[in-house]
């Protein structure tokens, strides 16, 4: 595994959730990157990743945006635990002299094994603090993918991951407002889990329909 961390600033809208998967992150002052690193194939072993983007948008710092994408490919594993949390803050700001704060994390995680205890947990979570006007959003997208043979993606799914995660990094950067961000960033997850699709269906014994999940949370001002 290697991730590279940028952070990201750019000029709009969203609140709080729970749940794991994923691509997408970044540590308090910038976002976290990471390309998918080789599947072990060692003895089963437990692992652990954490994910965590934050944005914070006020008086001194209109904008703020940090996103994250992420993959993590742990082979066979007897356990995993993997964390993937978005957190996004407007404060003071006004109507008149609005901010704009946008958290986005993608975590993709695959891990082999028949019998494989996993703790996947994904949160995402918005606030605006005395900042009336100001748009907030925070969105987390977890993506477990969990194969009995251990899941080596290659060069082609590398490529479309790569592709997407450009596309992330200029949506970021994009004035849109909160709600259309959110469209849009739902609509490139829609894209990791297709090509995680057509990965397990090219593994030995891959079913793409129960072997990929995602988890989403999105929360945010204003609301929808």
């Amino acid at each position: 595994m290697s991730s590279h961390r940028k952070p990201r600033t750019t000029p709009g809208p969203l609140t709080r959730r729970a749940v794991r998967i994923g691509l997408f992150a970044a540590g308090v002052a910038g976002a976290a990157t990471a390309v998918p690193a080789q599947a072990a194939t060692a003895m089963p072993h437990a692992a652990f990743a954490s994910d965590h983007v934050f944005s914070h948008a006020d008086r001194g710092h209109h904008t703020q945006i940090r996103d994250s994408f992420t993959v993590r490919q742990f082979g066979k594993v007897n356990a995993a635990a993997v964390r993937n949390q978005a957190n996004a803050v407007s404060a003071g700001c006004s109507a008149d002299d609005h901010c704009r704060s946008v958290a986005l994390s993608f975590q993709i995680v695959t891990v082999a094994g028949e019998h494989t205890r996993l703790n996947a947990v994904n949160l995402s979570d918005a606030a605006n603090k005395e900042c009336t006007g100001c748009q907030t959003l925070a969105g987390a997208y977890q993506f477990v993918v969990a194969t009995p043979n251990p899941l080596l993606l290659d060069a082609t799914a590398r490529g479309k991951l790569a592709d997407i995660h450009h596309r992330l990094d200029a949506l970021s950067r994009s004035t849109l407002p909160a709600d259309e961000l959110r469209t849009k960033a739902d609509g490139l997850a829609a894209e990791v889990t297709a090509v995680l699709h057509d990965a397990v269906a090219n593994a030995p014994k891959g079913d793409p329909h129960s072997d990929v999940t995602l988890h989403r949370h999105l929360d945010g001002w204003p609301r929808r």
